[in-house]
């Protein structure tokens, strides 16, 4: 079955291609690359724009890297293996590597992971550049208006979502029974507790960290920022920090 890209592809190169001089390979190579940076680039602003590790210049480098590395195993290697190459053994290595670079934006911080979704959108302008590369533009397009779509529509839903249960980041001096105070107020304002966990603070060893999930007992929708006040009254804290606040 020939596709959408392929017929471009073969128009492409009866057109340009003059004798021994292959222009329609070079115009797709450019189209690919120009196509990669526009993009990944929509991703990568979305990112810049929410002020995340990893912003414009690194989906750039990234997208555009996967699209270079795609294009070379599709034409960098003819005289040496001729029609025996594995046009996708590079891009499997790619694969790999850019998993690496994702890991690296993810960070675990007082019990919250944070940097998943960019570590997600690392990995997949990697794919759209493969998929520049590879000249499946249709494709390349389609799963960027769907990454657009997740990023910008979905995160309202999210928040609704958060809304419901809220992580909060207690800290406190050792003296206070911080645990035992939010209990109560849960108690009293129909709350359930969950996801426990006390640490002291590194270096400050007055001071401890006390992260719990709160959840409304009937799963309506829960005041924080009132919570977040009540607490901070109550146990005479430092600072109280909602970790699943966007």
């Amino acid at each position: 079955m020939t596709t959408i890209d392929q017929r471009i592809i073969e128009l492409i190169q009866e057109k340009l291609n003059v004798g021994d001089w292959p222009w329609g390979n070079l115009l797709l190579s450019v189209l690919a690359i120009l196509l990669t940076v526009l993009l990944t680039g929509l991703v990568g602003f979305e990112r810049e724009k929410r002020g995340r590790s990893a912003g414009l210049r690194t989906h750039l480098l990234v997208g555009v890297g996967s699209a270079v590395i795609m294009i070379i195993s599709i034409y960098g290697f003819p005289s040496v293996f001729g029609d025996h190459r594995d046009v996708a053994r590079l891009a499997a290595g790619v694969l790999a590597g850019v998993g690496f670079l994702g890991a690296g934006a993810i960070i675990h911080d007082h019990g919250s992971i944070k940097g998943l979704t960019t570590a997600g959108t690392i990995w997949l302008v990697m794919a759209i550049g493969l998929a520049c590369g590879s000249f499946n533009f249709i494709i390349a397009i389609i799963v960027t208006a769907v990454v657009m779509l997740v990023l910008t529509a979905f995160r309202k839903i999210e928040h609704k979502v958060n809304k419901h249960s809220p992580i909060l980041l207690v800290t406190a001096s050792t003296d206070v029974p911080v645990m035992a105070i939010v209990l109560s107020y849960a108690k009293e304002n129909k709350l359930l507790v969950s996801d426990v966990s006390t640490e002291l603070v590194p270096g400050k060893d007055k001071l401890v960290q006390c992260i719990f999930k709160l959840t409304s007992e009937n799963n309506a929708e829960i005041d924080v920022n009132k919570i977040e006040e009540d607490v901070k009254k109550l146990t005479k804290a430092v600072s109280v920090q909602n970790l699943n606040r966007h």
